[in-house]
C-alpha cells in the first residue's frame, strides 16, 4: 500500500525589518552640534570677534534711563543692607585710602577681565580641543542672558550714585584702557551693571581651570581669580555684591543651556577629538 506523499509547507518568511525613519532637519542639526569636532582657529576667531561686536552693539543700544537706573541702584543697596552684605562702601573707602592698591585694583578691573578670559579660551583651544566648543558655548549663553538683564533692569553702579558716596577709583587714577570712566565712558552703556559679566566670566574661567588643569597650583589660582574679581569690582565701586550674584546665576543658566543643547555636561567631553576628514 502506497503511503501518501507529505507536502511540506514552506517556512514563513519573516517580514523585512522596517527601515528607520529619516531624521528630520532638526535632528540632523542637533546630531551635528552634539558631535565633538576639532575647532578651527580662524573660524573661532571670526566667531568670537563677531559675537562680541554684536554683544557690545546690543548692550550699548539699550536706552540710558538714568532715573530708573539710580532708583534700582538704591533698591539693590537697601536690599544688601537688609541682608547685611553691604560691604561695598567700606571696601571702596579702604581701597581709595591706599593709592597703590587703588591703582592696582583699577587696572585689574580694566584689563584682567579680557586677558584672563582670552587666555583660558586659548588654553582650552590648544590643550582641550574636545571640550573647547562646549565650554565656549557656556560662555556664549551666559553673555547672551546678560543682555536681557541690561535691557529689562538698568542699574547704575555704586560709583554713579549721587552725593559722591563712592570713589570712582578707575576715573580718579585715569586708568588706561577703561571704557567705564573718563573720556571713553560715552562708548559704553554705563547702566549695564546687572548681571556683572566681570563676575560671571571670572567664575567661568575658574570653573574651567579647576575642572581641567592638572597642576594643583593652577587650580588654586582658578579658585582665587573669581574671588579676587569679586573684591575688585566691589572695591572699585563698579558693582554691588548682588550684581555678582546675578552674574553667577547667569553662568549657572549658561551651563544648564549648554547641557540641554549638547546632551551632556562640559566635563564629560573627552580632552581630544580626531581631526575632521
Amino acid at each position: 500500500m502506497a503511503h501518501p506523499t507529505v507536502v511540506e509547507e514552506p517556512a514563513p518568511v519573516p517580514p523585512a525589518p522596517a527601515s528607520p525613519p529619516n531624521p528630520s532637519v532638526w535632528q540632523r542639526a542637533l546630531r551635528r552640534i552634539r558631535t565633538p569636532r576639532r575647532p578651527v582657529l580662524f573660524a573661532e576667531l571670526a566667531l568670537l570677534a563677531s559675537a562680541y561686536a554684536i554683544y557690545s552693539m546690543i548692550r550699548n543700544a539699550v536706552p540710558a534711563n538714568r532715573p530708573r537706573a539710580i532708583a534700582s541702584s538704591l533698591d539693590i543697596w537697601r536690599a544688601e543692607q537688609s541682608l547685611n552684605i553691604d560691604f561695598e562702601l567700606w571696601l571702596n573707602h579702604t581701597v581709595h585710602a591706599v593709592e597703590w592698591l587703588a591703582v592696582a585694583m583699577s587696572y585689574f578691573y580694566a584689563i584682567m577681565h579680557f586677558v584672563v578670559t582670552g587666555a583660558v579660551l586659548v588654553w582650552l583651544f590648544w590643550q582641550h580641543p574636545g571640550r573647547y566648543r562646549a565650554a565656549r558655548t557656556v560662555l556664549a549663553f551666559t553673555t547672551v542672558l546678560a543682555l536681557f538683564g541690561y535691557f529689562f533692569y538698568p542699574l547704575a553702579p555704586p560709583r554713579l550714585l549721587p552725593g559722591g558716596l563712592f570713589h570712582d577709583t578707575v576715573a580718579i587714577h585715569e586708568t588706561w584702557g577703561s571704557v567705564t570712566s573718563g573720556d571713553l565712558q560715552s562708548l559704553t552703556n554705563q547702566y549695564a551693571a546687572m548681571p556683572s559679566m566681570h563676575a560671571g566670566w571670572s567664575l567661568w574661567c575658574g570653573v574651567a581651570i579647576v575642572m581641567f588643569a592638572r597642576h594643583r597650583l593652577v587650580r588654586v589660582l582658578g579658585v582665587m581669580y573669581p574671588l579676587a574679581t569679586l573684591i575688585v569690582i566691589t572695591g572699585t565701586a563698579n558693582h554691588y555684591v548682588l550684581d555678582a550674584v546675578g552674574g553667577y546665576i547667569a553662568l549657572s543658566a549658561g551651563f544648564a543651556l549648554q547641557r540641554l543643547l549638547h546632551g551632556r555636561s562640559v566635563h564629560s567631553f573627552a580632552q581630544h577629538v580626531p581631526a575632521v576628514t
